[in-house]
């Protein structure tokens, strides 16, 4: 009986081992890397949005999309409620209002400067005593058409380029009454930095001459409106002004010559 059924299971080992494909297998009889190479691994379950259907994808992406619309839109409108008063607050200014209050109201104001809208020209032209004896008056020399063209296409254009001259004539029209009479000790610097500046711009265009030298300069400016844009419905006249100073007189001789006082 003991050798009938040992018999009995060794064939039935047989046929065991018919039925399992023989592979690689590693030491200690363990399956090898190529073994392992071939099976399946598992996917790695979906997340977030992902993990919705088609049609339910279609629609959190138009609910993002509605909020973001929205996010947008209530920011511009209270961006334009705290903003200084421009042409869109002007035209829309009731449609703000009415999104802002009461909900939104806010109680502080967004600083910004002005834009600039007149064009200043600010020219200079001297008397300049000549050699001979005689006076002579040179022609308007265009300060700011020479700072424009010394800024354009320049990628790096120098502070004295940019607000030398428009920070000067600012300070100038802010210490002056419309008279151009100085009001205080600081519309007299002004009058005198402003000078000094004509002195040197002239002596870099070779004004005088070789052998003359500035008596006096003046100043004047020529002011024009920015045109807005039509659908603004502002209208602006487009008819310069010009601020012509009285003479000054150049003192000191660096200073006739353009040198440091």
């Amino acid at each position: 009986m003991d050798a009938y059924g040992t018999g009995s299971d060794a064939r039935q080992g047989r046929d065991d081992d018919q039925d399992v494909p023989a592979g690689p297998a590693g030491p200690g009889g363990d399956i090898g890397e190529a073994g392992t190479a071939g099976l399946a691994q598992p996917a790695e379950p979906r997340t977030g949005v992902a993990a919705l259907s088609p049609r339910y994808q279609v629609g959190a992406v138009i609910a993002l999309a509605v909020v973001a619309v929205a996010v947008c839109a209530h920011l511009g409108l209270v961006f334009l409620h705290v903003a200084p008063s421009n042409t869109l607050t002007k035209k829309h200014g009731a449609a703000v209002d009415e999104w802002v209050f009461p909900e939104f109201e806010q109680n502080w104001k967004l600083f910004a400067p002005n834009p600039l809208q007149q064009n200043v020209s600010v020219q200079v032209r001297a008397e300049v005593s000549t050699a001979d004896g005689g006076i002579r008056t040179t022609g308007w020399y265009d300060l700011s058409a020479e700072d424009g063209r010394a800024i354009d296409g320049n990628p790096a254009p120098s502070h004295t380029q940019q607000n030398e001259l428009r920070r000067a004539w600012d300070f100038f029209v802010a210490t002056h009454d419309s008279d151009d009479r100085p009001v205080g000790l600081r519309g007299t610097l002004s009058e005198s930095y402003l000078r000094r500046i004509a002195v040197l711009r002239l002596e870099r265009n070779d004004a005088a001459g070789p052998d003359g030298v500035v008596e006096r300069v003046q100043y004047r400016s020529r002011t024009t409106n920015v045109e807005p844009p039509p659908w603004s419905g502002v209208k602006v006249s487009d008819r310069p002004t010009v601020r012509q100073l009285p003479w000054w007189p150049v003192s000191g001789e660096s200073e006739k010559k353009g040198g440091a006082a």
